[in-house]
């Protein structure tokens, strides 16, 4: 006599086992990859602002200086934030002698966007 086995009693086969921990297996590589790409892009993030930060320290110094900056390129180095900084700045004059355009570049990383700045300076 064949036993009658009812809809609540039957269980996962291995397959039905296998292909669902196969399933949860891509889902959670999935978002182990999710979170490096974000911890990624957070550094990345953080490093940006402080270029742009040490752009606009650098501007400000600029500005407030009573001498204006000589026309050419200049480069040099700056500790903030706990880094060094790599800048370069260009100073042109313009059609109106009484101002300069002061063109800034910050570098941090390798490999990562500079923070470039351009701004106009008045000479006295």
């Amino acid at each position: 006599m064949a036993r009658v086995v009812r809809p609540a009693e039957r269980g996962f086969t291995l397959l039905e086992m296998l292909v669902a921990l196969a399933v949860f297996s891509l889902a959670a590589l999935a978002l182990v990859r999710l979170q490096g790409v974000t911890l990624h892009t957070a550094a990345d993030l953080d490093s940006k602002a402080l270029r742009q930060i040490v752009a606009r320290n650098l501007m400000v110094e600029v500005q407030t200086d009573p001498v204006p900056p000589a026309i050419g390129e200049e480069e040099g180095d700056v500790d903030n934030g706990g880094r060094r900084w790599h800048w370069r700045r260009l100073v042109k004059a313009m059609d109106d002698k009484r101002l300069l355009q002061v063109d800034l570049t910050v570098d941090g990383q390798p490999g990562a966007s500079p923070a470039v700045l351009s701004f106009v300076r008045v000479v006295e």
